[in-house]
């Protein structure tokens, strides 16, 4: 739990504008960082006044090292690690950090050996989800605050319609408005719960994007009519409830602002979700390191005086602090300063000394947990239903694509009907052997990747090689990753494919005992797949 903090420790009276400014930036944090790095944030931290750090597991990770060039090494104490240095830069802090975090599915998202739960996007496959959802929601809240976390810049409310979207797709909830409104709701009242604070992005919708924002500026070419039908509909519903905070997007909206993307952009962060759609909470900006933006300003402090001046209040992953913050003092009226940090300090308030709202929360087991969650998603896509009744009666050869995963599915099924399980890989000529004879076949998918860059991770040699291996067989496929991956199959529409979402144990283990017939499958699709377009 957070420690409480003395009243004094809170007084706004104390601050001068430059120290206000300096509160309304949210600098990068890096738990595997060098003992010199922290001790540059430490400075940082203690010689601008800062009022936010978000935490990142390391420079190697995607926060940076956006083309994947660098190799991230694990370490299995950055648990213990993160609340060090945590109390640390609060130590270097006059006045109290709020510390952030992106932990959209847990603070796994960031650190090793901790508490993973599913994706938004299997999240999205919960038909009757609601009561679930919102213990996934309580349940990340309440490991951010046992961490020292005050806010969880969660959760991702873009409906991602696009099924090339590089970035968001698996992070939302599907591509239905209603679906996604109601699911978001649900996780933002376990986290209110907890007592953390949300941010719900990415202003003004991400979704239908083929560009990661992270390499480039996206365009959503639509009017405001458009997105007010669609993209903006859970954005303004969720408003209306009641939200700590709005991050928005790096995203280029011609027909909103010829000129400017969202972040830059006073006619999108000021005019429409200020104004017109009514939100007075913290508008906080997605990572200024990203190059959708950061690229566009040579001068130090540029990006962060323009995003202010646009409306920001909170300056996320700013690299040029000191620059910034003179930049600011110099152009800004004071009047505007003094708004975004009132905003701030009520975050602040609401973070030190707010109770949650249970006192005593009990904490579900991890892996009971996740089973639930297995139950309810756990989705069938059939084609052809009479030919998976086929392969269960007679008879079928046990492929597998593990990617080094550890594959409990198909051990289970050698174990139970004495088929040896064979990976694509490794086994490639006992499964040209025996494919010949083969009419069934049962195949474990297993993505090497969550995201859609590069295939899902597959070789494309190899993809091609099991495209042929498939093709005029009556196979029934259990994928455990994310489901846009099956269209890059090319399946014919009388296939069969069951969706699990993850390779957790626990969704192994059900999509086992569903392929034995002892549970059904629940969960229904959160978005379109070409595959089985009808």
């Amino acid at each position: 739990m957070l420690d409480k903090l003395p009243e004094n420790q809170l007084d706004k009276k104390e601050l001068s504008l430059k120290q206000k400014v300096g509160q309304l930036f949210m600098p990068a944090a890096f738990i595997n960082d060098t003992e010199e790095e922290v001790q540059k944030l430490e400075k940082l931290i203690r010689e601008h006044h800062i009022g936010a750090i978000c935490f990142f597991h390391s420079r190697a990770s995607a926060a940076t090292n956006f083309e994947g060039k660098k190799k991230v090494v694990h370490n299995e104490k950055s648990y213990d690690r993160l609340k060090q240095l945590i109390s640390r830069y609060q130590k270097a802090a006059k006045f109290p950090l709020l510390v952030a975090m992106d932990a959209e599915w847990g603070l796994a998202m960031r650190i090793e050996n901790t508490p993973q739960y599913p994706y938004a996007i299997t999240l999205g496959a919960l038909e009757d989800g609601k009561d679930l959802i919102c213990e996934v929601g309580r349940q990340i809240g309440q490991d951010c605050r046992e961490a020292g976390m005050h806010w969880n810049l969660a959760p991702v409310v873009d409906i991602n319609n696009n099924p090339e979207n590089p970035v968001i797709g698996y992070r939302s909830f599907g591509d239905d408005k209603k679906s996604v409104l109601l699911k978001s709701k649900a996780f933002l009242e376990g986290m209110e719960q907890a007592g953390i604070l949300n941010a719900i992005k990415h202003f003004p919708g991400h979704g239908d994007t083929a560009m990661d924002s992270h390499l480039g500026l996206p365009v959503i070419d639509k009017s405001l009519e458009e997105l007010e039908e669609n993209e903006l509909y859970p954005f303004q519903e969720l408003i209306k409830k009641g939200v700590d905070s709005v991050m928005v997007g790096h995203l280029s909206l011609p027909q909103l602002d010829s000129i400017e993307p969202s972040t830059t952009s006073s006619k999108i962060v000021t005019d429409l979700l200020r104004k017109k759609m009514g939100f007075d909470g913290v508008i906080i900006s997605d990572a200024l390191n990203m190059h959708a933006v950061s690229k566009k300003y040579a001068g130090k402090g540029e990006l962060e005086l323009a995003t202010f001046l646009a409306g920001m209040d909170m300056l996320c992953f700013s690299e040029h602090v000191g620059q910034g913050i003179e930049k600011i003092l110099e152009a800004a009226p004071e009047e505007r300063i003094n708004e975004s940090f009132e905003r701030i300090w009520q975050l602040k308030q609401k973070a030190f000394f707010k109770e949650p709202q249970k006192k005593q929360i009990q904490k579900n087991s991890l892996k009971e947990f996740n089973q639930k969650l297995a139950l309810g998603a756990l989705t069938e896509l059939y084609g052809s239903p009479e030919n998976v009744t086929e392969v269960k009666k007679s008879g079928f050869l046990n492929l597998s694509w593990n990617n080094q995963v550890k594959n409990i599915f198909s051990k289970k099924l050698e174990e139970t009907y004495g088929t040896e399980t064979l990976d694509l890989v490794t086994d490639h000529d006992a499964i040209k052997n025996k494919m010949a004879k083969a009419k069934n076949v049962v195949l474990a998918l297993f993505p090497p990747a969550v995201k859609p860059k590069d295939l899902f991770g597959f070789n494309n040699e190899w993809l091609m090689h099991l495209k042929h291996l498939i093709s005029g067989k009556n196979v029934l496929i259990y994928l455990f990753g994310n489901p846009y991956a099956i269209d890059i199959l090319e399946l014919k529409p009388t296939a069969n494919v069951v969706i699990a979402y993850q390779n957790f144990e626990e969704f192994q283990v059900e999509a086992f005992h569903h392929f034995q017939g002892k549970i059904g499958a629940k969960g229904k699709l959160p978005i379109q797949l070409e595959t089985f377009k009808v």
